[in-house]
This record gives structure tokens, C-alpha cells and sequence, in this order.
């Protein structure tokens, strides 16, 4: 992944970002809930590296640990949504037609949903808070995922070794296991890396519209909306939130790009010197 250009700068990212997600607390010098009026608006000094917002506090402190919030999220909610969509797509493409057609409509009706209006929903039933965020990037992405996996599955079922592996008597759980899942989860590996960059954005985007975390929880998202709102005063709030945003959405793509050269081997002969 490393030989490539793009490949060795997504690593590169996506390690930084997972060494901060890691190792936040370590670098943050400040307590990022820390009120201090009398130092509101800084600029970026000595002690406060990025300056502090409207209420005092440190934003480089508040970036950092914004990052463990933001990548964390990400991070936990597509491994979620990875392993409902395998055992959904699995299900509906090995087993019986009533079940397939039954899982495709709930595929279908989950995705015929607008983001938005699910993250309302769900901030109306539970509140707002990084549960509601994780719940709607869950039930936004799996029912993508678990089509693709069924539409890998219904073409490797038909394929020998599973068709010996059905006229041996082995069970079907075992076949899903050892024959159907290796083969299909390479595929949705890619995209779900790929689709990191989009979850990140839509973390930041629900943040950002008040329905994910509270207050005293750092993230980009309610960052960009505190600096929004000082824009004309000072834009580094802005900035401090918008850099790490673009790199983490440029590192996962480039990394997402990368693994997918790396997993393919008809894609890595073809760029082979």
C-alpha cells in the first residue's frame, strides 16, 4: 500500500489519526471543558496553541480530543454496520426466496429513508447524543452494505468448492463461515473504508446540527458551529476543525483506494511495473 504515492499519504493519515484517537489525552495540555472568560477569543499563543473560542477554552485541546470523538464514531459505527450487513447480506443471498425477498424489501425501505429525517427521527425518540449518531450512520450504511454482500453471496454460491461443500453434508453455518464469508468480506472492507471519509463528514454534519454529542463533549462538528458563529471576529476555530476534517477525509480515501489495489490482484497486476 506503502508504493504508491496516494497509498503511503493515506497511511500515513489514517495512522495519525488513529495514534490521536489513541493517545488524545496524552496530548492534550488543557481540559477541554475549562471556562476561562477572561482569556476568550486568543489568539494562538505560547499557552494556547490554536487560541481559544468564546468561552476560554483551549481549542488545540479541544481538536485533539475532538478527534479521538469524531474517529471514534466512525470507526465504531461502520465495524457495526459491517457485521449487520454480513449476516443480513449472508441470510438473504443463501438463504430461501421468501427470506431474500423478504430482506430486500427492508433493504429497500431503510434505504428509501432521507438521512436527515432518520436523524430527527431517532434524535426524537432517544435524544441527542453520540448513541442517536452512532444508530443513524448504523441504519444508513448497513442496508448498502448488506446488498452488496448478498449480490456477492448469490454468485458464490453457485460456484464448486460451495456445491461440494453442500453435497458433503456440511452445515450451512459452517459454509457461511468457511466458504461465502472470507470471499465477500474483502469487497466490503474497501467500501467501508472508503465510506469512513463519508461517515466522518456526516458525524461532523449531525454535530454540527446539535443532534450528536452534548456540549461538553469536543468534536469537529460543534467546533465548526462555534467558530461559525465568530467567523467575522476570528476564523481559526474554523480552520483548527476544517483541517483535521479534510485530511481524515483525504487520508480514508486515499487509504480506502490503496487496499483496494492491495486486495485485488487482477487491479495490482495491471499496475504492476
Amino acid at each position: 500500500m506503502a508504493r504508491s504515492p496516494t497509498g503511503g499519504i493515506g497511511l500515513f493519515l489514517v495512522t495519525l489519526l488513529v495514534a490521536v484517537t489513541i493517545f488524545g489525552n496524552a496530548l492534550a495540555p488543557q481540559s477541554p471543558t475549562a471556562i476561562n472568560v477572561h482569556h476568550r477569543l486568543e489568539p494562538p499563543d505560547a499557552a494556547h496553541w490554536l487560541g481559544t473560542d468564546q468561552l476560554g477554552r483551549d481549542t488545540y485541546t479541544r481538536v485533539i480530543l475532538g478527534t479521538r470523538t469524531t474517529i471514534g464514531v466512525a470507526l465504531g459505527s461502520i465495524t457495526l454496520a459491517m457485521l449487520g450487513a454480513l449476516t443480513l447480506g449472508l441470510i438473504a443471498g443463501y438463504g430461501p426466496t421468501w427470506l431474500d425477498s423478504l430482506l430486500i424489501l427492508l433493504f429497500d425501505s431503510a434505504s428509501a429513508l432521507p438521512m436527515i429525517m432518520l436523524a430527527l427521527a431517532a434524535a426524537a425518540l432517544i435524544g441527542p447524543g453520540i448513541t442517536t449518531v452512532i444508530i443513524v450512520i448504523v441504519l444508513y450504511c448497513t442496508p448498502s452494505y448488506a446488498r452488496m454482500v448478498r449480490s456477492q453471496t448469490l454468485s458464490i454460491k453457485q460456484r464448486d468448492f460451495v456445491l461440494a461443500a453442500r453435497a458433503m453434508n456440511i452445515s450451512t453455518p459452517a459454509i457461511l463461515a468457511r466458504h461465502l464469508l472470507p470471499h465477500v468480506a474483502g469487497p466490503l472492507l474497501i467500501v467501508a473504508c472508503m465510506d469512513i471519509a463519508t461517515v466522518i463528514g456526516l458525524d461532523a454534519g449531525l454535530n454540527f446540527l446539535g443532534l450528536g454529542a452534548d456540549l461538553r463533549t469536543p468534536n469537529w462538528g460543534r467546533i465548526l458551529n462555534d467558530g461559525l458563529a465568530l467567523i467575522r471576529v476570528t476564523p481559526v476555530p474554523v480552520i483548527a476543525a476544517g483541517v483535521p476534517l479534510v485530511l481524515a477525509t483525504l487520508g480514508f480515501t486515499f487509504f480506502g483506494e490503496s487496499l483496494s489495489e492491495a486486495l485485488d490482484p487482477k487491479l495490482r497486476a495491471r499496475l504492476a511495473p
